[in-house]
């Protein structure tokens, strides 16, 4: 069965560009974005990888670990490291996963067969501080990933992990937010000093309440 979101992100042990990688030992109290691509040494991947450690600060400052993985053994990862940082403009500054016996790929559902037979599509998957999945993105190998998108998902992710709202179409951190219908009006009142405006009495639009 598929893994969903609510459920523990499974743990393993692997080896990485950056040694051995017990999984949840490696993510500790904080966020982790787990994310594959199908095969070292094509296009895509090489933008897409090197799009990431270009943004890995960026990552840094919302508390998450990065941390990448394909069917390729580390020793390829290593070799491929030279071209992402020579034709990105950015050296691998995260650890990659190789995954040859596709053990972490099979644990996480990343190879869907009727797409690629051997190969992991891109998979992405968010992990909260208590190692559940909160979000899943999956691409095919021909569409390259918007990491800004990812991390937009992760603002949202944090943001709404922390208040009692949620973000609505196109959200970005800073705009306003949608309190939860759970909330009276009058509880509403006292958990957004800033004030609240009611479109209808289902949506309900505050400022950011971490800002």
């Amino acid at each position: 069965m598929a893994l969903q979101l609510g459920d523990i992100a499974p743990d393993f042990t692997a080896e990485s560009t950056e040694g051995t990688i017990k999984f949840h030992e490696f993510l500790g109290d904080g966020w982790g974005l787990l994310f594959s691509h199908p095969a070292d040494f094509t296009p895509v991947c090489t933008t897409e990888l090197g799009e990431a450690a270009r943004l890995k600060g960026e990552f840094d400052k919302r508390n998450t670990k990065i941390i990448g993985v394909s069917v390729d053994s580390v020793s390829s990862h290593e070799e491929w490291k030279d071209d992402i940082a020579e034709t990105q403009g950015y050296a691998i500054n995260y650890p990659i996963i190789g995954d040859p016996d596709r053990r972490v790929a099979d644990l996480y559902g990343m190879i869907h067969p009727k797409s690629l037979e051997n190969l992991t599509v891109r998979s992405v998957f968010f992990i909260g501080p208590d190692k559940k999945i909160k979000a899943t993105l999956t691409y095919p190998a021909s569409t390259g990933r918007n990491f800004a998108e990812l991390l937009r998902v992760l603002d949202s992710l944090q943001l709404t992990a922390g208040y009692s709202v949620s973000t609505p179409v196109n959200w970005t951190d800073g705009d306003d937010v949608i309190i939860g219908t759970a909330i009276s009006d009058e509880e509403a009142k006292k958990r957004f000093p800033k004030g609240f405006k009611t479109v209808k009495p289902y949506l309900r639009i505050t400022p950011q309440p971490d800002k």
